[in-house]
């Protein structure tokens, strides 16, 4: 897991958000191979969900650092 968390701390901002957006659409097509019962690794709905957070987590933490200088 630190990796993930690693390896999203090396990318820029506008790679964060590129991220954040296919994390989104990932997430939003599971949601509805789930309500179609067709969701090959229901564990994926989760990691999506845990990862979009990892980013904007560290999104935040990029703005409140920049506001304070």
């Amino acid at each position: 897991m630190t990796k993930i968390v690693e390896d999203l701390r090396t990318k820029t901002d506008d790679q964060l958000s590129a991220e954040l957006g296919s994390l989104k659409k990932e997430a939003f097509n599971l949601r509805f191979q789930a309500a179609t019962n067709q969701l090959e690794r229901p564990a994926r709905v989760r990691e999506v969900r845990r990862n979009i957070a990892r980013i904007k987590t560290l999104q935040s933490e990029r703005a409140s650092a920049a506001a304070a200088k």
